[in-house]
């Protein structure tokens, strides 16, 4: 199957949106608040898809908050897109079938490096390489950047997601080097930030 990787644009933000939430449960349904063929539940957007993911309180995005954030002057993210021409558009009339977004970080034992937010592909293109090709095209700009690794999370459950990973060359952290991934949000970072955390 013919497709094209190339670096999104402002246009593009409606159809990653639409990829996020329909990822969330792995379920195309889902986003038009259908029923789950994963869980077999009913949906109604935001919560439902990230209560099933055991999120519901974390989902805080919106489409707007993407267009701000990927793609004003000083951008906290960028991101590249899965495309098919129209001959292969998906059953509901998408072109744009997959992305990855990603963001450049740094660590102090390695240098430069590449995080790899998301990578997704809808369920009907999978199989066809793209997937691979999303994740190929980030080594590629993690490189060119001067990168010397491209880090991700894989949720514990995602063993199809941790396989294909796997067969890229990557391994898991976790297991390797015992490393926790730990985070601070919400009224925890203000009392942080004040200088007063609860303990």
């Amino acid at each position: 199957m013919d497709y094209t990787i190339r670096v999104a644009t402002l246009e593009d933000c409606k159809d990653i949106y639409r990829m996020i939430m329909v990822s969330r449960c792995g379920d195309r349904r889902v986003a038009q608040g259908g029923t789950c063929s994963v869980c077999a539940r009913r949906t109604h957007g935001h919560s439902e898809l990230a209560k099933h993911e055991k999120v519901s309180d974390q989902v805080k995005i919106a489409q707007r908050d993407l267009e701000q954030d990927g793609f004003s002057k000083n951008p906290f993210f960028q991101s590249i897109i899965a495309e098919v021409p129209e001959q292969h558009r998906s059953k509901d009339g998408h072109s744009k079938v997959g992305y990855a977004l990603y963001f450049f970080a740094y660590s102090s034992w390695k240098g430069r490096s590449v995080y790899m937010e998301d990578l997704y592909v809808m369920p009907e293109y999978r199989g066809k390489g793209i997937g691979k090709a999303l994740m190929s095209k980030i080594a590629q700009l993690g490189l060119a950047a001067g990168c010397n690794q491209l880090n991700f999370a894989v949720l514990n459950w995602n063993k199809e997601s941790m396989d294909f990973y796997l067969s890229q060359g990557c391994w898991d952290v976790t297991t390797g080097l015992d490393y926790h991934c730990m985070r601070c949000e919400g009224p925890a970072l203000e009392a942080l930030a004040r200088g007063d955390p609860k303990n």
